[in-house]
């Protein structure tokens, strides 16, 4: 039903006294669906001279686009990082749990394993579309392990590795494949780091920098070899220091490719990240935020907080946890947009932005018990 003359018969559903996010602003707007994907009412008026089949009061809330979430160990009692002989029926309950958070998208992540736990749990997290089910499978973010002892955190030293030299064989061979591979994360400082962002960035897959002791010049030549993202900034680094302020000086770098932007991750949560250094962040470099959970605090809570912290517009705070994340994996055109032509996707929020119903492909997925009639 998504194109041809299959989504021209489909039922066209009209969404009604709600304001709509797009282009930055809240826009006193009704959005129309067919077909699982954002209609322009305007063709359909004057081309096919259709009007609306179904028409849904939304009670003056917000529609914004469906949040993703790009880095999410586990949760409800899974981890996904445990091996085992059905990783899929655990991605399909956290998949099913965040629908009522918001969130439509998101990339299962596997911190530092064994090199059995990624032969065995890789093939089980495919891509997968979003619905009824649960959020879609974006792709799998790998945390580790090549990443820095010092920094290593809650990762098992033991699994630890560093690049051999013939580093992207190593990556191969470590992770057995990387056909369901969206996003790794990785320390620059490593030797045969730089070769391998290269290969990484080749084949189209996200390379974040994270868990590192790198110092801004290491950093700044990561990003000149393809990497565009940090994990979860702040955390898992050197502290800023004015005389070389290492991973989080990216934010201000005048050496980065024209035109390239880096994003960056934030724990947004209330404990990680001190609020002081919320604000910090997204006034240096507002464009690139991209407030994840990475702890315990579900998406809608982080976005919240990071609202309430940083002072920000909803506009910002909203786009923070749909746009940013979809333009950092390439998806703006199809995700984390209330455009025409995108996928309905959506989230309906109140205006303290808490979670009244979610939408996958213009499909109800989840709504608030009250809300139901």
């Amino acid at each position: 039903m998504r194109g041809g003359q299959g989504a021209a018969r489909a039922p066209v559903i009209q969404f009604t006294n709600c304001r709509i996010l797009r282009g930055g602003a809240l826009l006193r707007e009704d959005l129309w669906v067919r077909g699982g994907r954002i209609l322009d009412p305007e063709k359909l008026f004057f081309e096919e001279r259709r009007v609306a089949d179904e028409q849904r009061d939304c009670g003056g809330c917000i529609l914004a686009p469906g949040f993703i979430d790009v880095q999410i160990n586990g949760g409800f009692g899974v981890d996904f990082s445990q091996a085992s002989e059905d990783v899929g029926s655990g991605v399909a309950l956290v998949a099913r749990r965040i629908l009522s958070h918001g969130v439509t998208s998101f990339c299962p992540t596997l911190v530092t394993s064994p090199l059995e736990v990624y032969h065995k749990v890789l093939p089980q997290i495919p891509v997968k579309s979003g619905g009824p089910h649960g959020a879609g499978v974006l792709g799998v973010h790998l945390e580790g392990p090549f990443i820095s002892r010092e920094k290593r955190g809650a990762h098992p030293e033991a699994h630890l590795r560093s690049f051999e030299a013939d580093a992207f064989q190593d990556v191969l061979a470590t992770y057995g494949g990387l056909d369901n591979v969206r996003i790794v994360t990785l320390a620059p400082e490593l030797g045969h780091s730089q070769e391998v962002i290269r290969a990484l960035t080749a084949l189209g897959i996200c390379v974040s920098l994270g868990h590192s002791v790198a110092d801004l010049g290491t950093a700044e030549e990561a990003v000149q070899s393809g990497a565009t993202f940090i994990t979860h900034l702040f955390n898992a680094m050197l502290p800023f220091h004015h005389r070389d302020p290492g991973i989080v000086g990216l934010l201000t770098s005048d050496r980065l490719p024209a035109g390239r932007h880096i994003f960056y991750g934030m724990i947004a949560d209330g404990i990680h990240t001190n609020p002081a250094a919320l604000r910090i962040a997204h006034r240096a470099h507002p464009k690139g935020t991209n407030t994840l959970s990475g702890s315990i605090a579900p998406m809608d809570t982080c976005v919240r907080h990071f609202l309430q912290a940083t002072g920000c517009s909803v506009e910002s705070a909203l786009e923070a946890a749909s746009l940013h994340p979809a333009q950092l994996l390439g998806l703006e055109k199809r995700k984390g947009t209330l455009d025409f032509g995108a996928d309905a996707d959506f989230v309906v929020l109140d205006d303290s932005l808490h979670v009244r119903a979610t939408y996958i492909s213009g499909e109800l997925v989840w709504q608030v018990e009250e809300a139901r009639p």
